[in-house]
């Protein structure tokens, strides 16, 4: 079956990104918390207070049930009794504020009726944004994703655009990165396709993570750096509380409160009015926070 196939798959692959994290970090390692609920049951695999990571979270779970009025709304579905869902979704939470905050989520949807599609992306969102930095983030997942279609990357880059935005301020939550979701995984064609690309996405990850965590985990920073670092922070955990799908599915679906909330970090702040210097690294960093910005070719 594709479900057992997928859920096979992306288990294996949670497992994998887990191991290259706990190498990258050199001192943590994941704790595994297998829970079952009357939906389905899943893996939270936790590490934290790491040498370069100050919280990681990569989750799996495998559930399925009766589609509520609520997920339908919540999914922008119009029909459909019941499903099943399978996926990975991970963050990480760095010490050091000149290294970034990533996430990653891949996906696996299937109704009762037989219509089934894939989702998921990766994102970036610095502290501080570094050109350099994001540029040879985005051309590393523009190189992926010409590998299954050469318009995946364009495509899904404006959608992370506008779906990782904070409209009441006017700003992205990062650098973006891609994002896609209801992509068509009925046909054998279309399934092999999207589940290859999405296999490809949860492998490349922990990669180019630990190339920008090692590129930033020893530079020296300063109070008034680490305090930034908790205000971009708090604008994550905005974004997730109040646009996030996959935190909505989870509540809408009963799923399991704990693992919902991982994506949070560990300490985040809010300032009153908070107004950046000008001239310095944050107002620079609030500057290039916009959609539409040619990251693969950034000067």
């Amino acid at each position: 079956m594709r479900n057992d196939k997928v859920a096979f798959a992306f288990r294996n692959l949670q497992q994998q990104i887990c191991a290259e994290l706990e190498e990258a970090d050199g001192k943590a390692r994941f704790i595994t918390d297998h829970w079952e609920k009357e939906i389905g049951h899943g893996y939270t695999m936790v590490l934290t207070n790491g040498d370069a990571i100050e919280k990681a979270a990569v989750n799996f779970s495998a559930v399925g049930g009766t589609v509520s009025e609520r997920m339908l709304k919540a999914l922008k579905i119009e029909e459909g009794e019941s499903y099943f869902a399978t996926g990975i979704s991970s963050i990480i939470h760095p010490r050091n504020p000149h290294a970034p905050i990533t996430h990653m989520n891949v996906r696996y949807f299937q109704l009762g009726s037989g219509k089934a599609w894939f989702g998921g992306g990766i994102d970036l969102t610095p502290h501080f944004v570094n050109k350099k930095e994001a540029g040879w983030f985005h051309r590393e997942l523009k190189s992926i994703c010409d590998q299954f279609d050469l318009n995946f990357y364009s495509d899904y880059k404006k959608w992370a655009d506008d779906y990782f935005f904070l409209p009441h301020r006017n700003e992205t939550r990062g650098v973006g990165g891609i994002f896609f979701d209801h992509q068509d995984g009925e046909g054998i064609e279309n399934f092999e396709k999207f589940f290859a690309f999405t296999q490809a996405l949860a492998e490349a990850y922990p990669r180019i993570y630990n190339t920008l965590l090692n590129a930033n985990r020893a530079k020296a920073y300063t109070e008034e750096e680490k305090n930034w670092q908790t205000l971009r922070r708090g604008r994550y955990v905005e974004f997730n509380l109040l646009y996030d799908r996959g935190t909505k599915f989870g509540l809408e679906s009963n799923g399991r409160t704990e693992s919902i909330f991982l994506s949070m970090p560990p300490m985040a702040s809010w300032v009153y009015d908070y107004q950046a210097r000008e001239g310095s690294a944050e107002a620079n960093t609030l500057s290039l926070l916009k959609k539409d910005v040619d990251w693969v070719n950034i000067d």
